[in-house]
């Protein structure tokens, strides 16, 4: 799996014009990629890493805070751009195998005591934040 994850002051996804998740105090947006050989563990391992990390202000963590985490599928993460000009996406997992695997980490991160929202799988969406710091990390298990 692979995370990109932006701290935010504030954050939301819209699907055709409406928002359907939306995070409006300081919190995470993370962003979720899945490849082929990804597992439920590793995605409740990289939940608990970043619900603890210590990326909020004074070397807080999301759950030091409380805070909101907004996740978002995105296979794009995976995106193979060495060659030519059209990016390959062959190291993104399929739906049957990443959507399971995105609602484990949104699962997990809830399991921990997390107020989680989240886009919606495959849907055309679009994710506005504001990004603090900037601050934008990225993890892979």
């Amino acid at each position: 799996m692979r995370c990109v994850i932006q701290r935010v002051s504030g954050a939301s996804v819209a699907v055709d014009g409406d928002v359907i998740a939306e995070i409006d105090r300081p919190g995470l947006l993370v962003l979720v990629g899945v490849t082929h050989t990804d597992t439920a563990d590793e995605a409740r391992r990289l939940a608990d890493k970043i619900w603890r990390l210590r990326i909020m202000a004074d070397e807080q963590s999301a759950a030091d805070l409380n805070a909101p985490l907004l996740v978002v599928s995105q296979f794009t993460l995976y995106a193979d751009t060495r060659k030519g000009r059209r990016p390959s996406w062959s190291a993104a997992a399929p739906r049957p195998v990443s959507e399971p695997l995105v609602d484990a980490f949104a699962a997990a991160l809830t399991d921990l005591g997390a107020e989680v929202g989240t886009g919606v799988f495959g849907a055309q969406m679009q994710v506005s934040l504001t990004n603090d710091g900037p601050v934008t990390i990225i993890l892979d298990s």
